[in-house]
């Protein structure tokens, strides 16, 4: 029988679950963008579960996206995934969200950079191809530049806000830009047929720094205090 996953994509404002047999995504739903994931995901994984009629316990993997992206939407991800995979024992396969958005890239696009919003007038960007390159935090003109010079394809979540200052270059399609559970089922798929597993105990989201609040915080507690 082919294995039976359960596939976690918080890393977006729209979250998704879905359940996956082999390379098939047999069941999937949209998380509500307008409550938070925590809400949301333990029923939709329930639901999911009764409508293919299977158990927790009858999962052979676990399938998340670990990042960059939403803080929130990560923690609540990740700890869900790695939560059933300890309880049921079934493998945990953690996934670069970038790696799965290029993915989606047409065949044809041979350097594609995968951009996300870092705040601040930067981008986090994994620029992917003949010569794929390192996930980085850079500042927008300073990556505009990199990206006109090299003829990308553009894609990723950066795009929902920066979409409309980028000029001269090949910008995929709006359907290409979140990663979806199939492109997250088929770098999963390849990792658990090759025998690999992440740890529960040692995944953590993908972040290159802190969130707002946490850099707020770091700030507060190192400026002098004063009498």
């Amino acid at each position: 029988m082919p294995p039976r996953f359960l596939i976690l994509e918080t890393s977006h404002r729209l979250g998704q679950v879905a359940f996956a047999q082999g390379e098939i995504i047999v069941g999937a739903r949209t998380l509500d963008e307008s409550r938070r994931h925590a809400r949301d995901l333990a029923p939709a994984i329930h639901e999911l579960l009764h409508a293919q009629g299977w158990r927790a316990r009858d999962l052979d993997g676990v399938i998340v996206s670990r990042g960059p992206g939403s803080y929130t939407g990560l923690r609540v991800g990740l700890m869900s995934a790695k939560t059933l995979a300890y309880a049921t024992g079934c493998p945990l396969l953690a996934i670069d969200t970038f790696d799965a958005i290029y993915q989606q890239a047409p065949a044809e696009c041979q350097i594609v950079d995968v951009t996300a919003d870092a705040q601040q007038g930067n981008i986090y960007v994994q620029r992917f191809g003949s010569h794929s390159e390192p996930l980085t935090i850079v500042p927008f003109e300073k990556w505009l530049e990199s990206a006109l010079a090299n003829q990308v394809a553009v894609t990723g979540p950066g795009l929902e806000i920066f979409a409309d200052r980028i000029r001269g270059m090949t910008v995929l399609p709006r359907e290409t830009w979140q990663a979806m559970p199939l492109s997250l089922l088929k770098i999963g798929l390849a990792r658990f047929l090759k025998g690999e597993r992440d740890d529960p105990f040692a995944v953590e989201p993908l972040y290159l720094r802190a969130s707002s609040a946490e850099e707020k915080w770091e700030k507060l507690h190192q400026e002098p205090r004063t009498k």
